[in-house]
């Protein structure tokens, strides 16, 4: 970033700070990068957040595997544990990320989906929506 080369990282971490760039580690398990060709899988990566004047940018460091693209937002039929009817299941939309969206922005299930829906299952973008 700052092309630092043999700089001390204790001073760099200064120098940015001073900058008002603030730098966080994140514990990442997985990070998904969609596109319309293909999805890239970053199986445990480094993931470092930086915050410069209220901007964020994240960057993954890490291997990714190229997998088919998924359903992205689509509904499919799936059969229900009891009884064996079909119903109607959001494929894009994970249950986790519509509890997230829930739980920060203090909004039921039901809206949260919907912002999920509207911003293509983005978290951020579907909790400002909704604050």
């Amino acid at each position: 970033m700052f092309g630092g080369g043999g700089m001390n990282p204790r001073k760099m971490k200064q120098m940015m700070k001073q900058m008002g760039i603030d730098v966080t580690e994140i514990d990442a398990n997985e990070v998904v990068v969609k596109t319309d060709d293909e999805d890239l899988v970053f199986d445990a990566p480094q993931v470092t957040r930086m915050d410069a004047q209220g901007e964020m940018t994240y960057q993954i460091v890490g291997e990714p595997e190229s997998v088919e693209p998924s359903a992205g937002g689509t509904a499919g039929a799936v059969e229900s544990a009891e009884g064996g009817e079909e119903v109607e299941a959001e494929a894009g939309i994970p249950e986790d990320d519509i509890e997230i969206v829930a739980q920060r922005a203090g909004v039921p299930a039901s809206d949260a989906r919907e912002a999920l829906e509207a911003e293509d299952g983005d978290l951020a973008a579907a909790i400002a929506r909704l604050e």
